[in-house]
């Protein structure tokens, strides 16, 4: 990906369709636009995935609590685009294990029959299947949980993502398939034709503070949790079409749940939710919580509240129970939920809607990362009735992603990579200063830094240790120490000074300070 050449392009060219948001549906209506062989072009105001779908639970699944809630078509639509996201993207999609621990001899055959019905739902799969398990059987799985009291348990599979990487994956496909990709763009209001049909956007590169105007027949507003701030430079007053709601989580070592086999899923919570304790990346993340929140943030923090509620909830089950001094990232998203006139978020639904402006801008809104797919061909399908695109069916249910590869690798810090691996270690050859870990305590490369800045549009120190890797979720101090080293491959490869590259370093080292 080149920022300087799309930048270039995006005044010149007209498109077919225009997508704002660079989060999970807005790459997947890119990706899904231009495989259909329209002109197609992305904005996003910050970086891909910068705010909500870089801080998911880094599942893609069905939603047990949602089978709960008597959502079958929900949980059954949800298990299919599992499927298929592991298919297309198996690099950065894993089965995963789930152990649910019953400390009432009823729980079990509660929640074996529950997710024997999980099981019915999504049909044949790649997924392993549920079954009940003695409670040996369940420490054999997560040794450090709670013996005392123990009967036994289920296990059940579901899926495993990296969402930042799987994001940058998507961007290079909607790239691979001829769209036109920038971040650091913003949309600033719309351009209309004389019958006030939109025709496109005025907007401005947050680096050079150029304006641009992007001409296309139609816009898509995949802004996630700003669909509303968006919708609202159109039609000001415009009702609004979500509400929002806080879910953080936590990080701490992998010792936390001993050297486990599986993940831990806590059935109900003190608030009536699931709590997940999962291994990710070589540490255990846990979370999530459910805050109502009055206005969208891209960069929301966890309070101490929900810290301690997180912890609190999962020593319940656990025998060396976890605390503050434990914790080595948080970490918060708000979740887009569609504002469905509910009293609390947490009987609000996930699923998504389209609504279609009469100036005739496409709106998605709502969902979840495990639907990004469907969402995003449900909106192309709109633009193109909109604006009388040539009638072109989604080809994205069966469509690879970029870095796709049958024999991934085994390396965690590459992995994630999939066919692309082989180009970061073309760059260790050549420069094998290039092979040193960024921080003893954390698996990535400096080689990673410059892979970031010339491949993946990656412009800032964030940027790279956020989401490029995802060294700042993963253990903030070490990533607050490999700050200085990024920002200096950084400047080299963008071409900035030392000057740059200090005040890069001391921007991210204030941001590594609040995911404490």
């Amino acid at each position: 990906m080149n920022r300087e050449g799309a930048l270039r392009r995006l005044p010149e060219e007209r498109f077919d369709v225009l997508v704002i948001g660079g989060g999970a549906t807005g790459l997947g209506a890119a990706v899904d636009a231009a495989s259909r062989g329209y002109a197609t072009a992305l904005i996003d105001a910050g970086d891909f995935a910068n705010a909500t779908s870089s801080r998911s639970t880094k599942l893609v699944h069905g939603g047990v609590r949602y089978l709960q809630q008597g959502d079958v078509g929900l949980v059954r639509e949800a298990l299919h685009e599992r499927a298929a996201l592991r298919r297309n993207a198996p690099h950065l999609v894993d089965d995963l294990e789930f152990v649910v621990p019953a400390y009432r001899r009823i729980d079990v055959p509660y929640y074996g029959l529950g997710l024997a019905a999980y099981d019915l739902l999504a049909g044949r799969s790649d997924f392993g299947r549920s079954r009940i398990i003695s409670s040996a059987g369940a420490r054999t799985r997560i040794p450090a949980l709670r013996a005392r009291g123990l009967r036994g348990g289920v296990s059940y599979h579901d899926g495993q993502f990296d969402d930042a990487r799987l994001a940058v994956a998507l961007a290079r496909t909607a790239v691979d398939g001829g769209a036109t990709v920038a971040n650091y763009v913003r949309a600033t209001s719309f351009v209309y034709d004389a019958n006030r049909r939109v025709i496109g956007v005025r907007a401005v590169d947050g680096e050079s503070g150029a304006e641009l105007t992007i001409r296309a027949r139609v816009t898509i507003n995949a802004t996630g949790i700003f669909v509303d701030e968006l919708r609202a430079l159109d039609e000001p007053g415009a009702p609004r079409l979500l509400a929002h709601s806080r879910g953080s989580h936590v990080v701490v070592r992998a010792a936390a749940l001993g050297p486990a086999h599986a993940a831990l899923l806590v059935p109900k919570t003190s608030d009536g939710r699931v709590l997940f304790a999962l291994p990710w990346h070589g540490h255990v993340l846990v979370g999530t919580t459910d805050v109502p929140v009055s206005a969208p943030e891209s960069d929301p923090l966890p309070s101490e509240d929900e810290i301690a509620y997180i912890l609190t909830t999962v020593n319940g089950y656990l025998d060396a129970p976890l605390v503050r001094a434990d914790v080595l990232a948080t970490f918060a998203g708000l979740r887009p939920l569609v504002n469905r006139r509910a009293t609390s978020t947490a009987k609000l639904s996930r699923e998504h809607l389209v609504d279609v402006s009469a100036s005739g801008i496409v709106t998605i809104a709502g969902g979840k990362w495990t639907t990004y797919r469907k969402m995003s061909q449900d909106a192309v399908d709109a633009a193109a009735r909109a604006a009388e695109l040539a009638p072109a069916p989604s080809r994205t249910a069966t469509l690879r992603l970029h870095g796709w590869a049958g024999d991934v690798p085994g390396d965690d810090a590459l992995r994630v990579y999939g066919s692309d691996a082989a180009a970061i270690e073309a760059l260790v050859r050549e420069e094998p200063s290039l092979g040193e870990r960024l921080h003893a305590d954390l698996p990535y490369t400096a080689a990673q830094v410059v892979y970031a800045a010339r491949s993946e549009m990656a412009r800032t120190v964030e940027d790279v240790l956020a989401r490029r890797t995802r060294a700042l979720f993963l253990d903030a101090r070490a990533a607050h120490d490999c700050a200085p080293r990024a920002a200096s491959l950084l400047a080299r490869e963008l071409g900035r000074d030392a000057a740059w590259a200090a005040e890069a370093s001391g921007t991210f080292a204030r941001r590594a300070a609040a995911a404490l």
